[in-house]
C-alpha cells in the first residue's frame, strides 16, 4: 500500500509529506557552519517518519528517482537562496543518485536551478557515494568533469564503505 502511495504521482511528494532536513557541515578548525546537506525525509501522515532506506528503493523501483532528485535540487536551491537573503553564505550539498549520474542533462538542470535562485555554482556541492562513483567509472568521470566545468564542488560520500582505492578515486 505504501509503495503504491509513494509511486502515485499524487502521493507523498505531491501531498507535501516529503521535505528536506538540513544537516550542518562544520569547519573542524573554526567550528563555523560552512554549509548544509539536504536530506530527503518522508513524513507519512499515518506512520510518521519513514526511512530513506525504505522509500529510496521504492522510488527507484517505480521510476520516480529522477523526478524526486530534481525536486530535491530545486528545493535545496530555494532554501539556499533564502539563507543568502538572510546574510548566510553557506554551501548547500545534495546527494546525487546513480540514476542521476547517468542523466545527460543533470548538470544543465542543476545550473538552471542555481540560476533561478541566484545561487553561485561554487556554493553547490554534489555528493556522490563511493559505490555510485564506482558503478560506471566512465560515466562518472564524464559527469564529474561537467560538474567541475560548471563550477560545482564534488564530494565523495561514505568513503571507505566500498572497495575502491585512494589512487582510483584520485583519478576520478
Amino acid at each position: 500500500e505504501d509503495a503504491l502511495r509513494f509511486s502515485d504521482r499524487r502521493g507523498a511528494l505531491r501531498e507535501g509529506e516529503c521535505g528536506l532536513d538540513f544537516q550542518p557541515k562544520i569547519d573542524a578548525i573554526s567550528l563555523q557552519v560552512t554549509g548544509a546537506e539536504a536530506l530527503l525525509r518522508w513524513h507519512h501522515s499515518e506512520r510518521g517518519l519513514i526511512s530513506p532506506v525504505v522509500f529510496i528503493p521504492l522510488a527507484e523501483q517505480y521510476g520516480l528517482i529522477g523526478a524526486i532528485g530534481s525536486w530535491v535540487i530545486e528545493e535545496a536551491c530555494r532554501k539556499a537562496a533564502r539563507w543568502s537573503q538572510q546574510g548566510l553564505r553557506m554551501r548547500v550539498a545534495v546527494n546525487i543518485s546513480g540514476y542521476q549520474m547517468r542523466e545527460d542533462d543533470l548538470v544543465e538542470r542543476i545550473t538552471a536551478a542555481l540560476q533561478r535562485h541566484a545561487i553561485q555554482p561554487a556554493r553547490f556541492t554534489c555528493e556522490i557515494t563511493e559505490s555510485v562513483a564506482m558503478e560506471d567509472t566512465k560515466v562518472t568521470q564524464q559527469t564529474f568533469e561537467k560538474m567541475r566545468n560548471a563550477g560545482f564542488h564534488v564530494s565523495i560520500d561514505d568513503f571507505g564503505t566500498g572497495y575502491s582505492s585512494l589512487s582510483y578515486l584520485k583519478s576520478l
